[in-house]
């Protein structure tokens, strides 16, 4: 049985940018941003090829001042790194979250749940895009070496042509873009976290539903 090439996306990537460039075209980019620190990296990268609008929708961060934090460390952050970046934040609909997860609560990390999750963002950001006139939109969630590229790229690329809005694929870990997100983390003291977000990436032994 003949295997599927694996896609370099960081090379899908390269060929958007360099034909962006020729063209001389400085496109709408939606950004869907899951933290600050990832998407410190994402934005000194992309801000030279496109104008960007960070999307901050992430209805699976618990607890409620959780959430809160990580929208200010966002905010900040686009005001002191690229203040010429807008910013919208989707809805905090964490029931939204909690219904997609039922059956799925002892799902591990990067199972089932958080592909269902990611899909979830995903499309909610294709939306955004598609209603607001974007060129693309993308996600930093890519950058994160515990996010498997390939998953989250072909998620882009499904919701993209349900859609019919352009998808820009990345993996954004590539060339020391991780590392360099520590770096910026480090220079503007920006929240890590110490988990994912959602109640079960922060109880790794998969807690009860509170919504239940």
């Amino acid at each position: 049985m003949k295997q599927t090439p694996k896609i370099n996306y960081q090379l899908e990537l390269d060929k958007t940018l360099n034909r962006l460039t020729d063209e001389n075209r400085h496109p709408k980019l939606l950004l869907h941003s899951c933290c600050a620190p990832c998407s410190s990296y994402v934005l000194e990268y992309l801000t030279k090829y496109f104008d960007i609008t960070v999307f901050y929708y992430n209805p699976n961060i618990y607890p409620e001042n959780e959430y809160r934090h990580r929208v200010d460390e966002i905010q900040r952050l686009i005001h002191e790194l690229c203040p010429q970046v807008k910013f919208i934040e989707g809805k905090y609909e964490p029931d939204r979250f909690f219904e997609m997860s039922k059956g799925l609560e002892n799902e591990p990390e990067r199972g089932a749940r958080c592909i269902k999750c990611y899909r979830m963002r995903l499309e909610e950001s294709a939306v955004q895009a598609k209603s607001g006139d974007y060129d693309y939109f993308t996600t930093t969630l890519s950058i994160s070496p515990q996010k498997d590229s390939a998953v989250l790229n072909s998620i882009g690329k499904a919701v993209s042509d349900k859609y019919g809005i352009s998808y820009l694929f990345s993996d954004f870990k590539k060339r020391g873009g991780y590392k360099r997100s520590i770096e910026l983390s480090s220079q503007f003291h920006l929240y890590r976290q110490n988990y994912c977000g959602c109640i079960f990436s922060r109880q790794p032994t998969a807690a009860p539903n509170p919504r239940r």
